[in-house]
């Protein structure tokens, strides 16, 4: 039999509705799944609470409890949240998509592990789902179609394909569609019981850019974080940062990691926190901060309120010029192979493209040159250095107008060279603006609330445990 734990008190927020002049247009639920679907976690499906049934009252037939190998076709409930049902399927498929959001490699037993993570954010976000419709907020199917539409575009699918894609991967159609209603209807949510009673005075905003201006030349990073609460330092909490943190270190991907496991409102972006400096982190960060090297994931920080595991993504000085923030006008010239060609049989046309690619004179001459070997050309006039590849970086700084980089690439991806055609030099650094700073310090107060509303959450739900 299942246990079932009764959450009962916590105080909920009553004050009148108010209009914030301002959106958090930045967490856009559209763009924050095109940028990191691999990395999405799918949520339950859900049963109204009025349904009928043996389900709408808290009681499973006994043959959902059974343990062990069943038949995959059987939806076996895993938990009852407020009435509504968490099943193996659903974890089975939001899990999916973290193993292949990582390349397949999880082993057996953090499998296990990711498993029950994962079953208890679908409970949080089921939670989330009951309190928006408690709230009257309506997601409607054109919103869920035109954003599934936007995410299979970011993949190079029709709708359709995608959908195919998603089966082959262990998920589906539906729980993705899904998962798009719940981050809409939260972050709905968040704009209407929570960012009205966010204020954010200008002369705080004007005391940060009074600071940036006296501290130019020092450094700021590029921070992302993943955010796992913890009130009472629970070692449990700490081990599950340390197993994260393992994982990443393998080469899971932080951004899928942080879309999964981070309880801050940032890691529906995966945990990218954008250019902080020091000062604007709690100081266990900023001291981790100081010392990392772009690429570097920390170990677990204790924090207020639990735990936090950054990675650097960049850094740079405040106010100042950086080569790297040069603009450039490229043309990539690209070369493919047919599928099944050993790496010795590819290496004759590799040796002829590098030789081609040197002699180019100038980026006239580029359709011509690569229109006699065969290969492809894409233009691109507004290219960021600081955007690019580490090696890129490089290379293309060390570059003259109208030569060619050494070429990179992969059999089955393509072999690529860049020309470089122009390049705009920054030529004075401008600090982030008055609405810059003043959207990254609501940003961080509103997600200190939503932590709270989502503990008042836990605290009044019923979950019966299977």
């Amino acid at each position: 039999m299942g246990f079932k734990v009764l959450f009962s008190g916590g105080v909920r927020v009553k004050a009148q509705f108010k209009n914030n002049r301002k959106a958090l247009a930045r967490f856009g639920v559209a763009g924050l799944i095109l940028a990191s679907l691999g990395l999405s976690a799918l949520p339950a499906q859900t049963v109204d609470d009025d349904a009928g049934g043996p389900a709408s009252q808290l009681k499973l037939p006994s043959e959902l409890t059974v343990f062990g190998p069943t038949d995959p076709a059987v939806r076996k409930a895993t938990a009852i949240v407020n009435g509504a049902i968490i099943t193996d399927t659903d974890v089975d498929q939001r899990l999916a998509l973290v193993v292949a959001a990582n390349g397949g490699k999880i082993s057996p037993e953090e499998r296990e592990r990711l498993k029950l993570q994962v079953l208890r954010n679908l409970i949080d976000e089921t939670l989330q789902i009951q309190e928006a419709k408690a709230n009257e907020i309506v997601i409607t199917k054109g919103e869920i179609d035109q954003t599934f539409q936007r995410v299979a575009g970011n993949f190079k699918r029709s709708p359709d394909a995608f959908a195919t894609y998603l089966r082959e991967q262990g998920a589906s159609e539906a729980t993705l569609r899904r998962q798009i209603e719940g981050e809409l209807a939260w972050r709905r949510l968040l704009s209407r019981r929570v960012e009205p009673f966010i204020n954010v005075g200008e002369e705080e905003v004007n005391a940060v850019i009074h600071r940036l201006n006296a501290s130019k030349g020092a450094v700021e990073y590029h921070i992302a974080e993943i955010f796992l609460s913890s009130s009472d330092n629970n070692p449990q909490v700490l081990d599950n940062a340390h197993r994260i943190v393992e994982q990443l270190k393998q080469g899971a991907s932080f951004v899928a990691y942080a879309r999964q496991f981070s309880e801050a409102s940032t890691a529906a972006v995966g945990g990218d926190l954008g250019w902080v400096r020091s000062e604007q982190l709690p100081e266990p960060l900023a001291q981790a901060a100081t010392t990392m090297e772009r690429g570097q994931i920390t170990d677990p920080i204790a924090v207020p309120g639990g735990y936090s595991i950054l990675a650097l993504v960049d850094k740079r000085q405040v106010l100042t010029s950086d080569s790297r923030d040069a603009v450039l006008a490229l043309k990539q010239v690209s070369i493919s192979f047919p599928k099944g060609m050993t790496q010795s049989q590819a290496a004759p046309k590799v040796e002829e493209f590098a030789k081609t690619m040197k002699s180019i004179t100038g980026c006239g001459t580029v359709e011509k040159v690569a229109a006699g070997i065969g290969a492809d050309v894409i233009d691109n006039d507004q290219v960021r250095v600081r955007d690019l590849p580490g090696p890129l970086q490089e290379m293309l700084l060390n570059l003259q107008i109208g030569q060619a980089t050494t070429p990179f690439g992969s059999l089955a991806d393509g072999v690529r060279s860049l020309v470089l055609c122009g390049r705009d030099d920054p030529q004075s650094a401008s600090g982030p603006s008055f609405d810059q700073i003043y959207a990254q310090m609501e940003e961080e107060r509103v997600n200190r609330r939503a932590r709270r509303y989502l503990r008042d959450l836990r605290r009044d739900a019923i979950v019966d445990y299977r």
